[in-house]
C-alpha cells in the first residue's frame, strides 16, 4: 500500500516537472538559435564590442526585430514584388525549388489568417471499424481527385499522439464524419496528453450524427 502511495506522488511529480523541463529546455534551444543571429551584425555594432559582454536573449531581440521588419516591408507593394522576385529566383535551382514550396506551402496553409488548416475537430471511425479517433478538417478534395469522388467527401488530417505534427492524411465520405463540439486546440491537448487531458462536456451539439454509420 505504502508503495503504491509513493508511485502515485512519484508520478505526480513527473507529471508537474516534465513539461517544465521540456518547456526551459525547447526555450533555451530557441534561444541559442537565435543568438546566432548576432553573427549578422557588424564587428562595429555588435553587443559585446560596443559594452565588453554579452547581453543574454539579444538574438532573440534580434530575431524579433528581423521577423518583424521583414514582414512590414513585404506588405506593401514594392515589398511584394521583391518576394516574388525571390520566389521565381529559387524556382529556377533544381531540388531547392521543390524543397522550398513544399515547406511554403504548409507554411502558408498553416501561418496564415486565411489558412485552411485544422477547421474543425472530428469524430472518425480509424485505422478500422468500431475503433474511434480524433480528427481535423482541413478541407474538400480537389484537383484530379474529384473526378473520381462521385459523393460527398472531405479532407481530414488524423494526427498521431503525442506528437501531432505528424500523421495521416484522408478523405472520408461526409456522412462517415462527426463534428465535434469542441475547439481546435482543446482537440490537440486531448490528443498530446493521450487522452489525459479531456476537454469539458459539453450538452448543447452542433451536429448532427451522420445519417450512414458502419455496422
Amino acid at each position: 500500500m505504502r508503495g503504491q502511495l509513493i508511485k502515485r506522488y512519484f508520478i505526480t511529480g513527473l507529471l508537474i516537472w516534465v513539461p517544465l523541463a521540456i518547456t526551459a529546455w525547447v526555450l533555451s534551444l530557441i534561444a541559442g538559435i537565435a543568438d546566432q543571429s548576432l553573427r549578422l551584425l557588424p564587428d562595429s555594432v555588435h553587443p559585446h564590442n560596443i559594452l565588453g559582454f554579452d547581453i543574454p536573449g539579444a538574438g532573440v531581440v534580434l530575431t524579433l526585430v528581423i521577423i518583424l521588419t521583414t514582414g512590414l516591408l513585404a506588405a506593401n507593394f514594392i515589398g511584394q514584388r521583391l518576394v516574388s522576385w525571390w520566389e521565381k529566383l529559387l524556382a529556377r535551382i533544381p531540388v531547392v525549388n521543390s524543397i522550398y514550396n513544399s515547406v511554403k506551402q504548409v507554411s502558408d496553409t498553416l501561418f496564415s489568417s486565411s489558412g485552411n488548416a485544422f477547421r474543425k475537430a472530428l469524430l472518425i471511425q480509424y485505422p478500422r471499424q468500431g475503433s474511434w479517433t480524433i480528427a481535423f478538417l482541413t478541407g474538400t478534395p480537389g484537383g484530379d481527385v474529384v473526378n473520381h469522388l462521385k459523393d460527398d467527401y472531405v479532407s481530414i488530417y488524423v494526427p498521431t499522439t503525442p506528437n501531432p505534427t505528424s500523421g495521416f492524411f484522408l478523405m472520408l465520405q461526409r456522412s462517415e464524419v462527426i463534428e465535434l463540439d469542441m475547439a481546435v486546440d482543446e482537440a490537440l491537448k486531448y490528443i498530446i496528453s493521450m487522452g489525459v487531458v479531456t476537454p469539458p462536456a459539453r450538452t448543447n451539439h452542433r451536429f448532427n450524427p451522420p445519417n450512414n454509420r458502419h455496422s
